[in-house]
């Protein structure tokens, strides 16, 4: 079995093919058999991790399993205490109230690489920058998360799922990780079929029979 990380690069496509011509992960990542676990905007940038392990992929990517993950973000403007509080806590989006993050204001990250191309600035107004950690998953939720508190996400890099980090990578670049740090999160679940999402389905299945209305034979 084969799991990598790799730190995916501003406007990548986090797919192997694209008949628009954009860049994809075939255009840095030579290695057959493996595809992504969970999603990565294209218009956002860091780590992302690939495996050709089935049940590891569901278990990274399905919400059912709330893998945390950490967030560099650029906001647009001096973030103020009150809306870091309101994220922590929870924010309305239109899907519904999100979950509490954790969530602190943190200095440009150190080994920061420069994006191409450069976010915009206007020389009169700051921004700044705020690790977020959240567990949920859903579509575009960080941007959506900053811009109900007035903030607008200007940059957005994925530091860390689970136990696994960007350190050392740099964008563009993979490495093999150790599938292991990433199994043990899931300790109760083996290596099988996720028993959980089964049984979801099974219920879900179990409601819709209860639904169809029972059809007498005809004597």
């Amino acid at each position: 079995m084969t799991t990598l990380r790799f730190n995916k690069p501003f406007e990548v496509l986090t797919q192997f093919s694209d008949g628009a011509g954009r860049q994809t992960l075939a255009d840095f990542i030579p290695v057959s058999g493996v595809y992504a676990a969970g999603r990565l905007d294209r218009d956002s940038e860091g780590l992302l991790l690939l495996t050709d392990d089935g049940p590891l992929q569901n278990r990274i990517s399905h919400p059912l399993h709330k893998l945390r993950k950490v967030y560099w973000v650029q906001v647009d403007g001096a973030i103020s205490d009150e809306a870091v509080e309101r994220l922590r806590h929870g924010v309305e989006l239109k899907d519904g109230m999100t979950s509490p993050a954790r969530v602190s204001v943190m200095e440009a990250p150190a080994t920061l690489w420069p994006r191409n191309p450069p976010i915009r600035t206007r020389a009169q107004i700051p921004t700044s920058w705020i690790s977020l950690e959240i567990s949920e998953g859903r579509n575009r939720q960080v941007r959506r998360m900053t811009a109900a508190v007035g903030f607008p996400t200007l940059r957005l890099i994925r530091y860390a799922i689970g136990p696994i980090t960007l350190d050392g990578l740099q964008p563009g670049t993979y490495d093999e990780v150790d599938a292991q740090q990433l199994w043990n999160l899931f300790p109760t679940q083996g290596r099988g079929v996720d028993r959980r999402v089964v049984s979801a389905g099974n219920s879900h299945k179990k409601r819709d029979m209860k639904r169809r209305p029972i059809r007498k034979k005809k004597q």
